[in-house]
Parts: C-alpha cells; sequence; structure tokens
C-alpha cells in the first residue's frame, strides 16, 4: 500500500512511520516542524520506501501533488496542548478542524477514500458513564482541544457519507512511550531532572487517568486498518482496561528516577480547565475484533520515563519551540 501520515515527525506520527515501513508499506510523511523532530524520523528517512514533505497543512495546497496513487490517509496531525487551549484559542480550530478539512478536501480531489483519524477521549468531556463507551451521549464541551476534534470527526463523517469514503475515527487515552515529547511524564522527570528534592503537582493527584503505551497504539491502528468493513465510518475506543492517579504513576516515575521528593499540590479535583478527574474509556467494541493492549501503564510509565533519559535533547527542544 501507499500510504500518507500526518503529523510524521511527531510522536505518535513517527512510530506509525516506522511500522508501516516494516510493514512494507511506501509511505508519505508530513510535517510542519512546528511540533514534530526530524531527527524522530532519521531511521525513515534511510528508507527507500519512506518521502518526507515538510508542508503546513493549514495552506489548503499543502497536500497538492502528494495524494496521487494514495491507498490511506492516516491524519495524526493536531495541535494537542489542552491546557493552553484557553490562551490561543484560535489554534486548536485551525490546526484540528481547519487542517482536517483541508485534508479531506485534497482527498476528495485526488480520489483517496480510506483515512484514520486519531481523535481524543476528551471529546467525552466530563462523561456521565464510565467506563464510556462510543454511544455515550456528549455532555457540554470542557476544553476547545476536545470541540475541535469533535467538529473535526463531524467533518470526516459527512465527507465518509457524501463522497464514498470509508473512516476509522480513535479516540485515545493519553498515550505514552518512546518519543513522547508531552504530558504529565514529560513534566514530572522534567521537574525532578532540575530540582529532585520537590515536586509540584497539578490538582490534588487524585485525579485518575488511563494511558496506553505507543507500541499498543500504532498497533491498534495497523490492526483497524487491516479490518474488512462496510461501514461509511467507524468510531473506536482506545485504550487500557486499568487506571492511575496521577500521584501513582508519579510513584512509578520517582521509583525509576531514585528519588523521593516532597511533594507540593495546586489544589482542586483537576489541573487546568477541561482536565477530566476521570478519563475511562469502554474499550468492549475494539476488543471485539480481538485486540487488546500488552504493555500495563505502569510499565508504560517506566519505558517513557527511560527514553526521556536516553534522550535529554527533547527536554532542550520542546523548551525553545513552546
Amino acid at each position: 500500500m501507499r500510504s500518507v501520515v500526518t503529523g510524521a515527525a511527531g510522536f505518535i506520527g513517527s512510530n506509525l512511520v516506522d511500522r508501516l515501513l516494516e510493514a512494507k508499506h511506501e509511505v508519505v510523511g508530513v510535517d510542519n516542524l512546528s511540533t514534530g523532530h526530524r531527527r524522530f524520523l532519521e531511521r525513515a528517512l534511510e528508507h527507500p520506501g519512506f518521502t518526507f514533505r515538510e508542508e503546513d497543512l493549514f495552506d489548503p495546497r499543502a497536500l497538492d501533488g502528494v495524494l496521487g496513487g494514495v491507498d490511506h490517509v492516516f491524519h495524526l496531525a493536531a495541535n494537542a496542548d489542552v491546557r493552553e487551549g484557553l490562551r490561543h484559542p484560535r489554534k486548536d480550530l485551525e490546526q484540528n478542524t481547519i487542517v482536517t478539512w483541508n485534508v479531506l478536501e485534497a482527498m476528495r480531489h485526488a480520489g483517496v477514500k480510506r483515512i484514520t483519524f486519531t481523535s481524543t477521549g476528551s471529546v467525552y468531556g466530563e462523561a456521565p458513564v464510565i467506563p464510556t463507551p462510543e454511544l455515550c451521549p456528549f455532555p457540554v464541551q470542557t476544553s476547545l482541544y476536545g470541540a475541535s476534534k469533535l467538529a473535526a470527526e463531524g467533518l470526516i463523517s459527512a465527507y465518509a457519507e457524501g463522497y464514498g469514503m470509508r473512516a476509522t475515527v480513535l479516540r485515545l487515552v493519553s498515550v505514552l512511550g518512546q518519543r513522547y515529547t508531552h504530558g504529565h511524564v514529560f513534566d514530572f522527570v522534567h521537574q525532578l531532572r532540575s530540582n529532585p528534592e520537590s515536586i509540584h503537582v497539578l490538582g490534588d493527584g487524585k485525579q485518575r487517568k488511563s494511558y496506553l503505551h505507543i507500541s499498543d497504539f500504532v498497533g491498534a491502528i495497523l490492526h483497524l486498518a487491516r479490518l474488512e468493513r462496510s461501514g461509511a465510518v467507524e468510531i473506536y475506543n482506545v485504550g487500557t482496561d486499568e487506571h492511575v492517579t496521577v500521584d501513582e504513576s508519579l510513584d512509578v516515575i520517582c521509583d525509576e528516577l531514585n528519588v523521593k521528593p516532597r511533594r507540593t499540590y495546586a489544589g482542586g479535583d483537576r489541573g487546568w480547565v477541561g482536565d477530566n478527574p476521570f478519563i475511562f474509556l469502554d474499550c468492549t467494541k475494539l476488543r471485539a475484533t480481538r485486540w487488546a493492549p500488552r504493555v500495563s501503564i505502569r510499565e508504560g510509565v517506566r519505558l517513557t520515563v527511560s527514553f526521556l533519559l536516553e534522550h535529554p535533547w527533547v527536554f532542550d527542544v520542546h523548551r525553545k519551540k513552546s
């Protein structure tokens, strides 16, 4: 197959690119490198089946000439900084919703019929049902990030129904693992590298979260891409059957770093506006396809800490791009 991966130099995108190349796909990676890292593509750039295009997908012509002969678009490009959404309210609209429309329009004109889209469990807001199934009634949105992803889902569904596309929408929990450069594990390790004596925790530390290791998530993407299906749109929750508190994940991080810092807390039951106190997805539909994760949350946190310690350059690059 010939595949296009948007956000190819990012955390998830670069891992997906490597797996697609291993599976003998011809891959075109697209990224504007605003948050992605060319170093994550070092192995791919040496592969004869990979082509990299540095393009800004906010430009509606960015994919001109890119989608010819493409079988499948894996659309991962997005702004994923939930915390900063209210400070930069146009960013989620532009990078998540409008960019998705640009990708769909380019697919329509090129005749590409298959798209996999990485959405988020944040579209459920503060869900009234936990574990939260795909058919859970949507409450009021709690973040611009979630709202922009939900709007993108709507566009994808409409294009799939209207133009004969087949779409797979993945509502995922937070993802951890190699090349991870954003989120609470990153923030905690960054703090503790600077000062192992103390750590400041947003919220009260009792927020409950579910995390998925990158190897499992990429495996789920490829598993679902291979499935035979009849409907225009299929939506899957992608996550684990366990969850931890922020304090419990911090315990694992401190153990891995061999530190015992004094903890202080900002207080309240959430770290920021849109930080839901309990995110836990019902993945029964995905499990019915005979897929299940292999890496536990705690092992995923340990593997993430190991990656960050072995690649300290990501902290400096992240600071420059912030």
